[in-house]
């Protein structure tokens, strides 16, 4: 398994026991965000659509939504209070903060 892979596998942990029942709209932006500093945009892709389909969302977006949302974020961030809302949430799951920081 490579780190890149061992990373992807860490995030989705991470999503799946920070947001059990599922993201709230409220935190797409400071999530992509966060995730960005971690994983590459195919990536952050590949774990939106498989975070999606388990929740019984078979193809709620495209890779091209989820590409322009990631374009967003790069070009204007989320505040630090949505930031820091969802790296606390995350961290309760074992996400490690220096990295959100």
């Amino acid at each position: 398994m490579t780190t890149s892979s061992t990373s992807f596998d860490a995030v989705l942990d991470w999503l799946r026991k920070g947001y059990p029942e599922g993201v709230p709209t409220s935190d797409y932006f400071p999530l992509l965000a966060l995730l960005k500093r971690d994983l590459s945009e195919e990536q952050i892709t590949k774990v939106i659509l498989t975070v999606a389909r388990e929740h019984g969302l078979e193809h709620p977006f495209t890779e091209e939504q989820i590409i322009g949302a990631i374009a967003t974020v790069t070009e204007q961030s989320p505040n630090p209070e949505e930031i820091n809302q969802v790296a606390s949430r995350l961290a309760a799951a074992g996400w490690p903060l220096a990295s959100a920081n």
